[in-house]
């Protein structure tokens, strides 16, 4: 029921794992309502225990980490307002730049370096003085993980302090934040713990089919309930997929230690090839360099061989999930010394 029947070796995204047996058995037995009305008892049950699990006030069940993190910034940031971002996040890059077309929210992007993190100095200038020449700063946004890489909590606790020293609102895209609290061995509420909301995405490692969940202080989340009706994120029978979200807390947070360790594996077993470079994963993201003596014909090959990577030219990104176990990585292994031999 897991295995896509497009590709043997699928290591595109986490986010095209199928549900399980058990997953597709709770969904079917989901006790549902109106959530619009708030009576749906399988979605409030999820969001009171995220809220829980993060140790924050509240939480809102929402259809994607798109708009999970679109409403968390709304909420921070009125029209006209900014927030500082890195240029390499999610919700600056990859999200069709709805915080500023949607929510008229200015983004300050500045430079991600090497280990993900933003400079504190570069934070420090890009906050606007109180002038009628400027937008108003109001949030810092980060992002754990980033691109796979864990950022600490040392640098998560300085930078906050920053934002909190000039009265910064505090946002994470933890769409793989669960990722990061297995990686860093801590419980996810101590890293949830310095912000005002975190996104927390579903359906990449965690294996559900659609979802994510904004959790945060009360203020926060009321105002990001109004602003999910006003982006069309309210949802009726949403019991079915937040059931699907409970089942993935409950089985799929610990063994996220296996995807990294098979990505730790595949990362050593490409680097062995002749023109191969890797990095080493902090979590369940390869990234992987061709040398030009190699790219002729590569991408090809893994294709006929049913492997497929998200990249292009000579830079590729190889993630781990539960649909890929070690024998995935092994069989693609496999494939790929073929093109050698």
């Amino acid at each position: 029921m897991r295995n896509d029947p497009t590709f043997k070796y699928d290591f595109r995204s986490d986010t095209v794992t199928r549900p399980s047996i058990g997953m597709l058995q709770a969904m079917a037995d989901a006790d549902v309502g109106d959530d619009v009305y708030g009576d749906d008892p399988t979605v409030n049950r999820l969001e009171a225990i995220m809220a829980e699990r993060l140790g924050k006030e509240k939480a809102l069940f929402l259809s994607s980490g798109t708009q999970s993190n679109l409403a968390g910034i709304m909420a921070h940031c009125g029209r006209g307002d900014e927030y500082i971002v890195g240029q390499m996040q999610h919700t600056y890059r990859w999200e069709a730049g709805g915080a500023a077309v949607l929510g008229s929210v200015q983004p300050q992007p500045i430079i991600n370096q090497p280990d993900g993190t933003l400079a504190l100095d570069d934070i420090k200038a890009a906050i606007k003085p109180n002038d009628t020449h400027y937008a108003m700063t109001r949030l810092l946004a980060l992002e754990n993980t980033i691109g796979g890489q864990v950022i600490p909590m040392s640098y998560i606790h300085n930078a906050i302090q920053l934002a909190r020293d000039n009265g910064l609102g505090c946002h994470l895209d933890g769409a793989r934040a669960f990722n990061a609290s297995v990686a860093l061995g801590i419980p996810i509420s101590e890293l949830a713990a310095p912000f005002d909301s975190v996104s927390i995405c579903l359906s990449k490692g965690l294996g559900a089919p659609v979802g994510s969940v904004l959790v945060g202080n009360a203020d926060i989340i009321d105002k990001a309930r109004r602003i999910r009706k006003m982006l069309g994120g309210g949802m009726r029978q949403a019991g079915f997929l937040a059931a699907a979200g409970l089942y993935a807390l409950e089985h799929n947070v610990e063994r996220l230690a296996e995807d990294h360790a098979n990505a730790k594996i595949l990362a050593d077993g490409l680097s062995q090839f002749p023109g191969i470079s890797t990095t080493n994963p902090d979590t369940n993201i390869v990234f992987v360099e061709l040398d030009d003596s190699v790219l002729k014909g590569f991408d090809d090959h893994l294709a006929a061989g049913g492997v497929a990577v998200n990249g292009r030219y000579n830079s590729l990104r190889w993630v781990t999930h539960m649909d890929v176990d070690a024998q995935t990585v092994a069989g693609a292994l496999a494939h790929v010394r073929k093109f050698f031999n």
